[in-house]
């Protein structure tokens, strides 16, 4: 969303993830709370040599209070959040599940393709592009369709995404092209959100100069007084 205040995290990670604890810092409470969580080890994390800290995995990502990241052993508890909240692996591009509150609407997009780029061409790739142009064009769209509507990229929890055959590629689906066009509007610094995400490969779309069609679910915010 355009004028957003965003927040931080800067994210250390231990030698011991499995026994990182989460230390949440809360610098105010506007509507976009500034947050730094600090991942350390257990009782003897002040002993502990910096040099056993895996610095390369320090992150400084973008956090809208819409909606938070589950860490590993508190499934349970976010479960419970006021926040839409995303459960993923730190090895993982997508969410393995994404938890909803009641106090969000649910808004459905039906299955988009990918827009005419050349209206003259003679090929499949002229006139629509291959299958990671034509997904790069889809989210585009659903970018911008979301912008009309106040929302952004950052409220998308769920991704339904339809790949064909490519003839230009052994007549398999370019799940590779559908991946690489993903990771260049999710899991980013700009957009850190992983959409929970189903990918298949069906014999043909509607047209066959279609190569992929995607679905997307949102989350927002209910703000009516019945909500409050």
């Amino acid at each position: 969303m355009a004028g957003e205040q965003l927040n931080y995290l800067n994210v250390w990670l231990a030698d011991d993830f499995e026994t990182a604890k989460i230390v949440v810092s809360r610098i105010n409470e506007t509507d976009y709370l500034p947050i730094v969580v600090t991942l350390i080890t257990g009782d003897d994390y002040m002993n502990t040599p910096m040099k056993s800290l895996i610095t390369a995995l320090v992150l400084s990502i973008c956090l809208i209070a819409g909606y938070s990241f589950a860490s590993a052993g508190n499934e349970k508890d976010e479960l419970k959040s006021d926040k839409v909240t995303f459960f993923w692996s730190p090895t993982s591009a997508i969410s393995s599940s994404v938890a909803v509150p009641q106090s969000y609407n649910r808004l459905l997009f039906s299955g988009t393709v990918a827009p005419l780029l050349n209206k003259g061409g003679k090929t499949t790739y002229e006139r629509y592009g291959n299958t990671e142009k034509q997904a790069i064009g889809i989210l585009e769209k659903l970018k911008a369709d979301l912008k009309t509507k106040g929302l952004s990229l950052t409220d998308v929890t769920y991704l339904r995404v339809y790949v064909a055959p490519d003839p230009n590629k052994a007549n398999t689906p370019d799940y590779q092209g559908w991946f690489d066009a993903y990771a260049l509007f999710f899991n980013t610094k700009e957009n850190p959100v992983k959409t929970a995400r189903s990918t298949v490969g069906v014999q043909s779309l509607v047209s066959p100069d279609y190569l992929i069609e995607v679905e997307a679910e949102v989350a927002y915010k209910n703000n009516s007084k019945a909500n409050k």
